[in-house]
């Protein structure tokens, strides 16, 4: 069994089971349509423009992140409601797992696109920029929970997941800034071999 198809499997296999009797059907929709917008994009482009390995183990847990929040809601995954217990905390932390990874993957990918297509050369502009990316992107996320709270009302709550907490969205971007600092300093030397590694 090739890579791909095993990337592919465990996808799936992690999406059936989270379309399996969601907590809520329309909360589980926006949290997975994420992922369900990457699988087709990277499959039409695994040919002409293949990602480093590193970069589809990442995305694929990150699609797992987004498969679990929208199965439980980001509020009510279990083990994070057990974290919350043992540590005394009043909410689920969950989703602050999430916005780390969002910004943790895009860092990763906006990189390999930069370095790849020659936008930047590697170093600091293009961690810096590559870092941008990311937090916009996260900005834009924001921005994306805003617009459907306004038009779903009470709906859309198990989606923001704010928990009762005033600061919710500015800790998200913060979060996001964290996981794309986290990506450039421990993954940036053993990204720059895969990259290597593809081009050679």
């Amino acid at each position: 069994m090739n890579k791909q198809l095993i990337w592919l499997v465990i996808f799936l296999s992690v999406l059936v089971w989270s379309a399996i009797e969601p907590k809520d059907q329309f909360t589980w929709f926006l949290e997975v349509l994420p992922a369900l917008v990457v699988l087709p994009v990277l499959f039409l482009t695994r040919e002409r423009f293949p990602l480093t390995p590193l970069a589809y183990i990442f995305i694929l847990v990150h699609c797992i992140i987004l498969m679990v929040g929208g199965h439980y809601t980001y509020a009510e995954v279990p083990l994070f409601d057990w974290i919350a217990e043992i540590t005394g905390s009043d909410r689920n932390n969950y989703d602050k797992l999430g916005h780390l990874a969002q910004g943790f993957v895009p860092t990763l990918v906006a990189r390999e696109i930069f370095i790849r297509l020659d936008v930047v050369k590697r170093g600091a502009w293009c961690n810096f920029l590559s870092l941008c990316l990311a937090l916009a992107f996260s900005a834009f996320y924001e921005l994306i929970e805003w617009w459907v709270a306004l038009l779903t009302g009470e709906d859309a709550e198990a989606f923001l997941g704010t928990q009762g907490y005033i600061w919710d969205t500015q800790s998200d971007m913060g979060m996001a800034l964290v996981g794309a600092i986290m990506c450039l300093v421990t993954l940036s030397r053993f990204h720059d071999s895969q990259l290597a590694k593809l081009n050679g």
